[in-house]
């Protein structure tokens, strides 16, 4: 075995990771360094986004934590979290090794789910619905990026980075993955009015991606100026702000009073739902993108008798990823001023309290120590 796919024997024998026990309980712990079985990656982590489910998930939301109504727990403390992680391979398993596909130094991402490979979703090669899957940063066995270095195991899906990709560009690859996958959903078409509901930093993924498929009108609708003007800059052909005018009479009397053709929901505030349900055509198309803190009511009756909406979910960033990072690497997919903050990782609670008000902050990245 070359030296360039082999065990390493320098790695240290601990690290600095921030582990969740509980909602609001989360802790800068020292922790052993996981070390690769035969077919594990072990990945020096070089940074690690926090999402807006990481907030959420720290602030004890029922989708995450359960909520004795029928909502199962879906985390698994004590876990490390952080699912947008980029690194390096630093010790590769036998196995992985023997195949030749990933060698030591190799700049890598895995996508956020771990499926299980074996359920009917993943034999049918829809493995981002896993019946039975893992989510990085979300449970124990597979800890998250908020930490020095992490394990890839055999059912990662991974990908390889450009190593000249700046930072600060490579670690929005997970979410804007995503985003490319929402737009993806909202079957654009060359003629349509399209209206995008929040600008943070998935959405602003998604005004690229959206702007590729080259609709008649992009709009798109949040509170804050600063992502409005960055939403602008990425290739919207108007923005605006709900608290400041009638976004959805505005929408009506730029279409002849008829409304969107798409609408495509990404900022995870109930009122977005009924704002698009209101705003949207009659046989439109509603894309659902965003994971809400709590259950979300709406009268369907406009889904189906008054409207006959086709409704679309939106998980994950399925078979994007090469799409993804060639078109963040070639500038087709903008990222210019997304990443607004970086901090050691010593510093996650300001982060995550950055992240959690969203004024001047748009997406903050942790780098280990």
């Amino acid at each position: 075995m070359s030296e360039s796919t082999a065990f390493r024997n320098d790695l240290p024998r601990s690290m600095t990771a921030v582990v969740a026990y509980a909602p609001g309980d989360y802790r800068l712990e020292t922790v052993e360094v996981p070390r690769a079985g035969p077919d594990d990656i072990i990945l020096e982590v070089e940074a690690c986004g926090i999402c807006a489910s990481d907030i959420k998930t720290f602030q004890g939301a029922p989708s995450f934590w359960g909520d004795g109504k029928g909502q199962a727990r879906y985390v698994k403390p004590p876990m490390i979290p952080g699912h947008e992680f980029i690194g390096r391979a630093v010790e590769i398993g036998e196995n992985v090794a023997r195949k030749g596909q990933y060698r030591l130094g190799d700049r890598l991402i895995s996508e956020q789910i771990v499926p299980c490979e074996q359920c009917r979703y993943c034999g049918r090669g829809e493995y981002w619905m896993c019946e039975r899957h893992d989510v990085y940063g979300f449970q124990s066995n597979v800890n998250g990026g908020m930490a020095k270095y992490m394990r890839f195991p055999k059912e990662s899906r991974t990908h390889k980075v450009p190593h000249d990709l700046a930072m600060e560009r490579a670690v929005l690859i997970e979410p804007y993955a995503c985003s490319v996958h929402a737009v993806n959903r909202g079957l654009i078409q060359l003629d349509d009015v399209v209206v995008l509901a929040g600008a943070g930093p998935l959405g602003l993924g998604m005004v690229g991606a959206a702007r590729l498929k080259n609709p008649s009108r992009l709009i798109v609708l949040d509170t804050k100026a600063e992502r409005l003007e960055l939403a602008k800059r990425f290739g919207a052909d108007i923005t605006m702000n709900p608290l400041h005018e009638d976004v959805v009479q505005a929408v009506k009397d730029m279409t002849d009073g008829y409304g969107c053709d798409v609408y495509i929901e990404a900022t995870g505030h109930p009122s977005a739902v009924t704002q698009g349900l209101n705003m949207i055509r009659k046989l439109g198309r509603f894309v659902e993108f965003s994971v809400f803190g709590q259950e979300v009511t709406a009268d369907w009756s406009i889904i189906s008798d008054r409207k006959q909406l086709d409704l679309y979910g939106a998980h994950l960033g399925p078979h994007c990823y090469p799409f993804t990072t060639a078109a963040i690497a070639d500038g087709r997919l903008p990222t210019e001023g997304v990443v607004t903050t970086v901090l050691p990782l010593t510093e996650f609670k300001t982060g995550f309290d950055m992240m959690k008000q969203g004024d001047g902050s748009i997406k903050i990245v942790l780098v280990p120590e």
